[in-house]
């Protein structure tokens, strides 16, 4: 007699990874990560609204949209040093809802202006001023509290799915953007993030990971900014993790500040265009999602730093080179403005992710919030100084003249950066 056996039933391939990652097994890392993907898809949307908002409502120039870069860049000099001590000595979830909160009110705020006629672009330097100190507070305690819930152990592996839904956000986002941006006009595209950040909190709220209260410190808080400070100085990877970052800051921000007015008034691009552009560089992202880890095991973090550098160099150095009609047709312009989006995106990402997980994991847990922040301060709060530079430079010679002296920088960046003796070593 033939014996007949009941096969196993076949699992779908996404069941049988959900069930043996034990990162997606963990609840409160799928509401975190949710929540990550939420904010992601709202601040894309977001930073293509605000900058239109002041580019085509308002007709800022290029020294104020070098203005708005800095107001945004600003908390980082004025409250990163405190905010670090701040966190170190406080639980991080509710520091984390509030920030959140008051982001969601002060982006609500644009349309609220903006139909009530009082929109200025004074009004969006205090968004931004707004913004970038919640990102000050809450993402240093969201950076915190998510090494504490998963372990250092797990990071790469966490920043590995946020950079994949990352790249969605970045591929879907902007297109929608463009599209609601002509329908509804750029103020109240921005209620979308607004929104997201609600969603936010209430995923968070739910997390039930462990979040104790630190033990009380009888130090000053201004000896503990101090220990923090000579942490990272005496630390050779972080000291020079500290001065790659501020530059690459520096030139990022300006970068951002002229490219907007570079893409509608040089190129003559629309929101629906400049969307579409921006997601190719969500394709970037996915790019460097995949390549991260292969690049990790092949030339080690610092190796894949230098990578993205490269890539950020590069697409630096070419986008003013950009002629308003490449070979005859304003399209190919545009076609060639989201090329390098791409190579942008994908190089921000491989220069950012590695740098991340790497100064968490060498840090103890004493230092993080401390670390977190005082690195935020030091690397954040040079950026006006790009943005403003920036916006001088295309204020007085031109939109490209700025750009230029962007890639100047970030050639030099990629080659100092290459050489360093405290990133060949950890390679």
């Amino acid at each position: 007699m033939i014996e007949i056996r009941q096969s196993a039933p076949c699992e779908p391939p996404i069941l049988n990874a959900f069930r043996n990652d034990e990162l997606l097994r963990n609840g409160d890392f799928r509401r975190y990560w949710s929540s990550a993907v939420i904010n992601g898809f709202g601040s894309y949307v977001s930073a293509l609204a605000i900058p239109l908002c002041a580019v085509l409502l308002l007709k800022a120039s290029p020294a104020q949209m070098g203005m708005m870069g800095a107001a945004a860049a600003l908390p980082f000099a004025l409250l990163g040093l405190p905010a670090g001590v701040f966190l170190d000595r406080n639980r991080k979830l509710p520091i984390l809802l509030a920030s959140k909160a008051v982001q969601a009110m002060s982006l609500a705020s644009i349309p609220l202006a903006w139909w009530l006629g009082a929109l200025t672009v004074e009004w969006l330097y205090a968004v931004s001023f707004l913004s970038g100190a919640c990102s000050v507070v809450g993402g240093g305690a969201e950076v915190v509290f998510l090494t504490n819930m998963i372990g250092r152990g797990k990071l790469t592996d966490a920043q590995s799915k946020f950079t994949a839904t990352d790249s969605a956000a970045r591929l879907l986002a902007p297109g929608f953007a463009g599209v609601l941006i002509q329908w509804l006009t750029a103020p109240y595209a921005v209620l979308l993030n607004a929104i997201g950040f609600l969603v936010s909190i209430a995923l968070l709220r739910n997390v039930k990971a462990s979040d104790p209260k630190p033990p009380p410190s009888n130090k000053h808080p201004l000896r503990d900014i101090q220990d923090g400070i000579l942490f990272i100085w005496h630390h050779p990877l972080l000291r020079t993790l500290a001065l790659a970052s501020g530059c690459w800051h520096m030139l990022f921000y300006g970068f951002a500040a002229l490219h907007v007015i570079f893409a509608t008034r040089e190129l003559g691009m629309s929101a629906g265009m400049l969307g579409v552009a921006q997601m190719i560089g969500g394709v970037g992202v996915l790019a460097s999602s995949l390549l991260l880890k292969p690049l990790n095991r092949r030339f080690g973090p610092t190796g894949a730093m230098v990578i993205g550098m490269s890539l950020c160099a590069f697409a630096y150095t070419a986008t003013p080179l950009i002629p308003a009609n490449l070979f005859g047709y304003p399209l190919a312009s545009a076609i060639a403005c989201a090329a390098m989006s791409f190579f942008l995106d994908c190089g921000v990402m491989l220069f950012l992710m590695p740098y991340t997980t790497l100064r968490q994991q060498v840090t103890p847990d004493a230092y993080l919030g401390r670390m977190v922040s005082t690195m935020r301060f030091l690397t954040v709060s040079v950026a006006p100084l790009g943005a403003l530079t920036a916006g001088y430079l295309g204020q007085h010679f031109s939109v490209r003249a700025g750009l230029a002296c962007v890639a100047a920088g970030g050639v030099a960046l990629m080659l100092w950066l290459a050489v360093s003796p405290s990133v060949r070593q950890k390679s």
